[in-house]
């Protein structure tokens, strides 16, 4: 699972360079309007959002391998740091994206609240962190990498929904909140499973 996991993140890591050496409306880009695409605080958020979640996902998975983490603990840490930073700017572009996202306002307040979700558990990841707290901030890194995982879950249900469905609207309403409610309750499993203590949090 965990090399499954890495290769996911890998992939879909490195897919943003994509809107970065095309200029064809590729993706999702395909369904946003030219003068939104022309404005340019969306460009800039849209660019922030890619650019750093990309990031985000091509350095998180790497944290949860605990030989290496232990063997490597001040580089566990840095990358830490990074992981923290890339999400603090792609949370925030993903939150201001969320106003104009495509179709109904159900959209955006899916997109919206993973944003929100992505951001606290990562800021309350560090804050444990920071007080020593490792147990809690174990389970709160779980969280956040499982919300950082949505831009996955989103490129592997989409294709699959929009064929069951006959459509792209109807699958992207359920997309904006299928690409991250389960991963939450796959981390809340995991949390359980491990045995990790929620009162520490």
């Amino acid at each position: 699972m965990f090399i499954l996991i890495a290769f996911l993140a890998i992939t879909i890591g490195i897919y943003p360079i994509v809107y970065f050496i095309s200029d064809v409306k590729v993706g999702l880009i395909s369904t946003k309007s030219d003068s939104l695409l022309a404005f340019q605080p969306w460009q800039i958020a849209f660019k922030g959002h890619i650019l750093f979640g990309g990031m985000a996902l091509l350095t998180g998975w790497a944290q949860f391998n605990k030989k290496w983490r232990n063997k490597y603990l001040q580089f566990h840490r840095r990358l830490g740091i990074f992981y923290m930073s890339c999400v603090l700017v792609s949370g925030l572009c993903a939150f201001y994206l969320s106003f104009n996202t495509t179709g109904i306002w159900l959209n955006g307040l899916g997109f919206g609240l993973l944003a929100v979700v992505w951001l606290s558990t990562t800021t309350m990841a560090f804050v444990r962190i920071k007080q020593k707290n490792i147990e809690a901030h174990k389970i709160f890194m779980i969280y956040s990498y499982a919300a950082c995982l949505a831009a996955v879950s989103l490129r592997i249900l989409l294709p699959i929904l929009q064929i069951s469905l006959g459509g792209f609207d109807l699958a992207y309403s359920m997309v904006a909140w299928l690409c991250w409610v389960p991963n939450l309750l796959i981390a809340h499993f995991i949390v359980t499973r491990q045995g990790m203590i929620y009162n520490s949090i």
